[in-house]
């Protein structure tokens, strides 16, 4: 094989894993070495220089791979005709949406839980109290930090990411650097608390449901997952002053049904690990029946808001609360589906067209032309750290789903090597995660692309190093097969 079927090669597989459904979509015809491939790949990258650029631009990042998946699929499909296989690329182009939708209404419902509790004004709430008690931004950088790393490998990390990354908000309010600095921080304590758990990560998730690795088993990754938070956490924070935020004598009310909404969030998570766990059927369900939670919750707070508003005007009135009242008499009955259009439709789209763009770039066959040199011609060590960096340009479920798919002959060691590397190597880069990419469309224009690779450095010795640190703790566990 020539040095530039190996660069063209490597390339495309860096672009044909993002989609879990390009491994089994691979087409009938081999078109990496054609013309058209070439121009697939070169339409693609181009997309993704933009997305990069999007803080100088200002174009937002569903544009450019919208218009690139229409491109490549329509390339895809002229071939085919041309070859008589019409029909072909349209069930492979199905396989792939369904992936996509299935993400899509995943993050839908996230989206629209966390909406329905600003809303509410739970975070205002919360970030009264913070600013309360006096703490420094140092101090709120870790304490954002940890609760996400703790948080994530029973509630996901993509869940907790958006749940920090609201609270940060609010209490940053203002001060982009440092919102900037704790939405980094995030995404990596994200990542890695959901390496150590089969609940944390849709990778982890897969690697337990397919038996490659026992419930407890994970827990021995907890030392390298908090190695690979800690470093760029000790790092960034140096760069955080003690100044305080700025103290407003706000009392934050709650409005009604805000608890009873984050408990059906989180009854809604249950449902969706729930629906994967005991019943092998894809999270979205879980994640769909809990926005009917939500649908009928709000049918319950309209029908009863007259009379608990009522009951409020008659305290106030009792009380000579003036400023009350007037608040009483603005108070809007909650609709969902206002929750749900203020969900980030650009982060979506971009989902959107990211997956279908590598979709049809797996089914020209660059997946499968890479594989036998991952697993057959290198060592597992090393393919297992390199799909962790790779993981940091696509997105680790992916990665771990054609590793999976593959099957290589690998010791126990090498199994949780890459359940590691695949979970902290998309916090490489904000676009490695759906963590990373779902903040970047909820901190629109603060958390970006360039914002997160000024850190890169900082994050990628916290990533060699918790690599390190597997390597050397359960070095046994690499003659275990």
């Amino acid at each position: 094989m020539t040095a530039r079927k190996i660069i063209i090669g490597v390339l495309a597989f860096l672009l044909a894993l993002f989609s879990t459904s390009t491994w089994a979509a691979t087409g009938p015809l081999n078109l990496t070495a054609t013309t058209a491939g070439y121009i697939a790949l070169v339409v693609f990258v181009l997309a993704y220089m933009l997305v990069m650029s999007e803080e100088k631009l200002h174009l937002r990042k569903s544009k450019p791979v919208l218009v690139a998946a229409g491109v490549i699929w329509a390339i895809a499909g002229w071939v085919y005709v041309q070859a008589d296989l019409a029909g072909v690329p349209e069930e492979a182009f199905k396989e792939t949406l369904l992936e996509f939708a299935e993400l899509m209404l995943f993050l839908l419902v996230a989206m629209t839980y966390i909406n329905a509790l600003e809303e509410r004004r739970v975070f205002d709430a919360l970030r009264s109290w913070m600013v309360r008690k006096g703490f420094s931004y140092r101090t709120l950088f870790w304490m954002t930090g940890l609760l996400a790393f703790f948080i994530s490998p029973i509630a996901d990390n993509l869940t907790t990411a958006l749940l920090m990354c609201a609270v940060v908000m609010k209490v940053g309010e203002g001060d982009n650097r440092f919102i900037n600095l704790c939405c980094i921080n995030i995404v990596v304590a994200a990542n890695a608390g959901g390496a150590f758990s089969p609940f944390g990560d849709i990778t982890t998730l897969m690697v337990w449901q397919a038996g490659l690795v026992r419930f407890e088993e994970f827990l021995v990754l907890f030392i390298p997952s908090m190695v690979n938070f800690l470093i760029p956490a000790i790092i960034m924070s140096f760069f955080i002053g003690d100044q305080k935020p700025q103290v407003k004598d706000e009392e934050v009310e709650l409005k009604r049904g805000a608890r009873r909404i984050l408990v059906l969030f989180l009854l809604t998570i249950a449902t969706a690990v729930a629906c994967h766990i005991l019943l092998h059927l894809p999270p979205v369900l879980g994640m769909m029946a809990g926005l009917g939670y939500l649908q009928f919750f709000g049918y319950f707070l309209r029908m009863t808001l007259p009379g608990s508003l009522a009951k409020k005007r008659l305290l106030a009135e009792h009380a000579g609360d003036k400023k009350r009242l007037e608040r009483l008499g603005s108070v809007v009955p909650f609709d969902v589906f206002n929750r749900v259009a203020r969900a980030e439709w650009d982060t979506l789209l971009f989902f959107y067209g990211v997956i279908m763009c590598v979709g049809g770039l797996g089914f020209m066959g660059y997946l499968a032309m890479m594989s036998e040199i991952l697993y057959t011609q290198w060592d597992a060590t090393y393919a297992n750290i390199a799909l962790g960096f790779i993981s940091a340009v696509i997105d680790n479920i992916p990665v771990m789903f054609a590793v999976i798919t593959m099957e290589p002959h690998m010791s126990h060691g090498h199994w949780l090597l890459i359940t590691l590397t695949a979970g902290v190597g998309g916090s490489l880069l904000s676009v490695g995660s759906a963590a990373g990419v779902a903040l970047m469309g909820q901190a629109r224009g603060i958390y970006t692309f360039m914002g997160h690779l000024r850190w890169m450095p900082a994050i990628l010795l916290g990533y060699v190093s918790s690599v390190l640190v597997h390597l050397w703790l359960n070095q046994a566990l690499f003659s275990v097969y």
